[in-house]
């Protein structure tokens, strides 16, 4: 039965050849092809540099660590760090793993990023760091959050594992912040297998990456470097450690992909805010969903729906809809996270009430969006909820009914 996925395949034969020929190379470990694949993402962001890592989350993680190793230390455990209540779990977790006190936003229903109010009143004496996640392809109004900052002495962050490619007023989205993360995860804008990425314009930060991405050693270091200046005797420099780091380096066929990769996002952005067209032509005034609102250029990594407040509808109804059509769905990220088991070991504060991260969790899911064209797909989807000649409440009646007989065949 054909259906509607969350994602599908971006590779072809290139992505193969590549594979192919690091076989051939027979070096796997982190090298040349990394090496490009960086030179070229930077390039792409219009950023100075580029550290791939093997994921977005260990991409937030050496992110987070390297502000601990400045020269002149741009945070210490205990310090407040300001995240919004809708993320993906490995936003927050190298945040509690380095002893910083979290303090949770509540996010706006329609943007799905930051509620901008709330963010201003949550600002206190001991904020140190704002993360800003770029929620499912959406770009946060960053004119907006760099007012709020004005001159107070506070790290702004991005989280952008979810939104390659998105631009606000012209400049990539994940350039805003002292340091921006990506994923090339499978799902994602493009795919390496695994694989993530830092930029900055920061060179102190870039050395502190790169030393951190490699067991905290200085083997990958420039000689003349801004942690650990490196004499010319190889052997004293082959296990000389320096940072407390880990082991998050990316391997040589996942640089080799992600060359292939680079070359075709464009092309996949272009689907992907296609398919934006015609998703936003069905929801964008439907009368029982909040579809989100786009800032800036959204790269639309999915497609979220939130049953507005005056609608009769129930989510599990709409699940079993979906699910009786063969459309697979997912939370909006994790939902609020505050709401996590997980939460309890977190040192951390609610600022406020978060009620649009909670209505989010009981009534909020995304469908996919691919790097190629699926009209089909949406006119799917637009058939099984969307305004029809028929009354939704009747369709859910029918299509329960069938899901019901389906399950007992």
């Amino acid at each position: 039965m054909q259906g509607y996925s969350l994602a599908s395949s971006t590779w072809d034969d290139k992505e193969l050849s590549a594979i192919d020929e690091v076989i051939k190379s027979d070096i796997f470990t982190m090298g040349k092809q990394v090496a490009q694949f960086e030179q070229d993402f930077a390039t792409f962001t219009g950023s100075k540099y580029a550290v791939m890592t093997s994921s977005g989350s260990t991409a937030n993680l050496i992110a987070t660590a390297a502000l601990f190793y400045t020269k002149n230390n741009k945070l210490k455990r205990g310090d407040e760090v300001i995240v919004p209540a809708v993320s993906w779990s490995t936003t927050y977790y190298p945040l509690h793993q380095y002893g910083l006190k979290l303090k949770f936003v509540d996010i706006d229903l329609y943007t799905l990023n930051y509620d901008l109010e709330a963010l201003r009143s949550a600002i206190s004496d001991n904020t140190r760091l704002i993360m800003c996640v770029n929620l499912l392809g959406n770009p946060n109004d960053f004119d907006a959050i760099k007012d709020i900052i004005g001159d107070k002495n506070i790290i702004l962050l991005e989280d952008n594992c979810e939104s390659m490619g998105a631009e606000y007023n012209g400049k990539q989205a994940g350039t805003f912040g002292i340091m921006g993360t990506f994923s090339t995860f499978y799902s994602h804008h493009m795919a390496t297998m695994e694989g993530g990425f830092v930029v900055t314009d920061n060179e102190e930060l870039y050395h502190i990456l790169l030393c951190l991405r490699a067991h905290g050693w200085t083997r990958n270091l420039p000689k003349d470097n801004l942690v650990a200046p490196k004499n010319d005797d190889w052997f004293s420099e082959a296990f000389r450690f320096v940072l407390p780091g880990f082991n998050v380096r990316p391997v040589e066929m996942s640089g080799a992909i992600g060359i292939q990769q680079l070359k075709k996002l464009p092309n996949f952005l272009m689907h992907r805010r296609e398919n934006a067209k015609l998703f936003s032509k069905y929801f964008e005034n439907h009368p029982d969903f909040i579809m989100q609102k786009e800032i800036g250029l959204s790269s639309w990594f999915g497609f979220s729906l939130i049953i507005r407040k005056d609608s009769k509808l129930k989510r599990g109804d709409i699940i079993k809809v979906l699910e009786a059509n063969n459309i697979e769905y997912r939370p909006i990220a994790t939902g609020d996270f505050t709401q996590n088991e997980v939460i309890k070991y977190f040192d951390y504060e609610i600022h406020k009430e978060l009620k649009n991260a909670k209505y989010i969790h009981e009534n909020g899911f995304f469908v996919g969006n691919h790097q190629v064209d699926i009209s089909r797909q949406i006119n799917l989807l637009n058939s099984v909820i969307g305004v029809g000649s028929k009354a939704l409440n009747i369709k859910f009646k029918n299509s329960i009914a069938n899901f019901g007989n389906q399950k007992a065949a």
